[in-house]
């Protein structure tokens, strides 16, 4: 099993853009084959060091994460996320 994390910093995170954010990373929920799992956060504490969202992943291999990657609907997702993001980080470990 890999575990894919990734955090973004918004350009604008007011409410609105957060829940819309969140809204479109969880529309993939059951619409992508090798997605086993996905989990969206939003933070809470706003602290200078925080990010503005969290994205939890679940796939079977690195294969699949990498399925996923190259899925249309992924690939319409990242351009949402290009369109509102300022930064993000990522981690991809085996669990």
């Amino acid at each position: 099993m890999l575990r894919h994390v990734v955090f973004f910093k918004l350009k604008n995170p007011t409410p609105e853009t957060l829940q819309e954010t969140k809204d479109v990373l969880m529309n993939m929920k059951g619409k992508i084959p090798e997605l086993l799992d996905i989990e969206v956060g939003i933070d809470v504490l706003r602290s200078e060091r925080s990010y503005d969202v969290a994205l939890i992943t679940t796939f079977e291999s690195l294969d699949a994460m990498n399925a996923y990657q190259v899925h249309p609907l992924h690939q319409e997702v990242g351009r949402f996320i290009a369109s509102v993001r300022e930064s993000a980080v990522a981690v991809d470990y085996e669990v």
